[in-house]
Formats: C-alpha cells, structure tokens, sequence
C-alpha cells in the first residue's frame, strides 16, 4: 500500500510542475523512507508514528549524512504526508512533532578572478563550449534555460534573450552585454545548418542535452585547475558580480528568475565576508 501511495505522491509532484531536480529529490527521499517503512513491518502509513522518524533520523546519522540532508529529506516526508493528509488517507500527520536538525547554510560558491579567467582562456579555442560558458557568466541563466533556448528567444538587435517559462519558473527577459553578443555571434557562425530551433546543437543537429552540456563544463573546470566547482557556480558568479558592481538587489533578483527576494539576499553574506577580508589586507599594510 505505502508503494503504490509513494508512486501516486510522484504523480501529483508531476502533475503540479515542479522542477525535474525537486521531483527526482522528493521521490527518492519518500521511496527510501518507504523501504525503511517496509523493513519494519510497516506498509499502512495509518501505523506510521513520530517514533519511527526519530529512528529514521538516527539511522540516517549513523549512515553518516549531513545534517542538511537529513534536514532535506524530512521536508520531503512533511511534504508526502501532507499530500496523504489532504487526501484524507491518514487523519493526524505523525511528522509534524519532529524536529529537524539545524545546520548553517555555506555561502554560495563563486569563481574567483583567476578561475573565471581561467576557464574562459581555456574554452575559448571551443567555440560552442565557448558561447555557452559565457552565456551562463554573462546572464546568470539556468542550465536548463540554456538548453532550451530557441533561435527565436535571441535579440541581437535589443540585446536581450527571452527565456520561456519552464516548470514552476515565470518567463522573463534578460539583457545581454557585448561578451554574451559576441560569443552569440560567433557560435552562429559555426552553428549546423538545420531546421532545428534549439540554438545550441550537437555535431549530428540535435539538441545539446543538459547532462551533455554539465559533462563537457566539468571537463573544462578539470582542464582550467579549478577544484570544487560545479555548473550552478557560474550562476552564483554573475549574481556575485552584479551585486558588487551595485545593480539593485531586486532587479538582479528579477534577472536570474528568483521567486523570493530572499534567495538573493543570500549572496550579500558573500560580499560582506569579501569586506571583511579586504579589512583585514588593509590592517595588515
């Protein structure tokens, strides 16, 4: 019973838009929360109780999670048993009286200086990889958003893109400076020939796929020497840049499609923690 409920939940993640990444991350946490369920007997979620989350909890610490991934998968199970509570399938919701480990969230990773020269000085003889990259530099663009992209969406003349709404994320336009224009530009010249309305396109004329285009990032990331990064810091990077050069929170906000203004605020730690080290350089001198 607690599968087919698990699998019904999924569809309705599904059915409600939410983005491919939340959906993938929700359905694995509650199908893994389900197998410990099945482990102990336990296929009714009527016969769920607060213990058995507290247990869950702890086997999770011994499995060695983080506490922020443990943080995450009880949001996911608030979530699958508020969606069995609305349906009337259990009448109290057992997960509402665990409390849910605190941990500090890291400050969002940013290329430094040297990396973002890097990389760019390395991509820079791949012309598509080239565009890409400063594509996700220069507007803050989503991978996805990236991938997606049609020939149509681009305006070199008004020097702005237009990005469609994709799952839970509104449409929105974004500017493009003279880097983005010209790596657009240049791309376009090697572009294939084809009816294909994706901008960016495979050897063979099909659309560069998302794990495609992650893969070939990392491989420049290893090739430039930088460590630790990951495609959404490109992201991070143009969002950094923008707040310190003193573009409006609310308007960087609007650029890079947040929902809430406070995951912009996020990255303002980023700029006082760079305050406080030039302080320290100062006092240093």
């Amino acid at each position: 019973m607690i599968k087919q409920l698990q699998q019904d939940y999924t569809q309705a993640l599904k059915d409600s838009g939410k983005a491919q990444a939340t959906l993938l991350a929700y359905s694995k946490d509650v199908e893994q929360f389900c197998e410990f369920l099945i482990r102990r007997n336990k296929t009714d979620p009527k016969q769920v109780v607060a213990d058995d989350f507290n247990d869950y909890k702890e086997e999770l610490e011994v499995l060695r999670y983080s506490d922020k991934s443990i943080s995450r998968k009880l949001n996911s199970l608030k979530s699958f048993f508020r969606y069995l509570h609305d349906k009337k399938i259990i009448s109290d919701n057992p997960v509402q009286q665990i409390v849910q480990p605190r941990y500090k969230n890291a400050p969002p990773r940013v290329l430094t200086p040297v990396e973002y020269r890097a990389l760019r000085d390395i991509v820079k003889k791949d012309r598509r990889m080239y565009a890409i990259i400063e594509l996700l530099l220069q507007t803050g663009m989503r991978i996805s958003e990236l991938a997606e992209l049609k020939i149509e969406d681009i305006s070199l003349p008004k020097k702005q893109i237009f990005i469609a709404a994709q799952n839970s994320h509104d449409s929105r336009v974004v500017p493009l400076n003279n880097a983005a224009v010209a790596a657009i530009k240049d791309y376009s010249q090697i572009r294939p020939r084809t009816k294909e309305r994706t901008f960016f396109l495979t050897k063979s004329c099909r659309p560069f796929l998302v794990r495609n285009i992650r893969s070939a990032i990392d491989r420049y990331f290893k090739l430039a020497g930088i460590k630790d990064a990951k495609v959404n810091d490109l992201r991070h990077t143009f969002i950094y840049q923008q707040l310190i050069a003193g573009v409006p929170l609310v308007t960087v906000s609007k650029i890079v499609g947040h929902k809430r203004l406070s995951t912009t605020e996020r990255y303002l730690q980023l700029i006082d923690l760079a305050d406080m080290h030039q302080d320290v350089q100062i006092r240093e001198l």
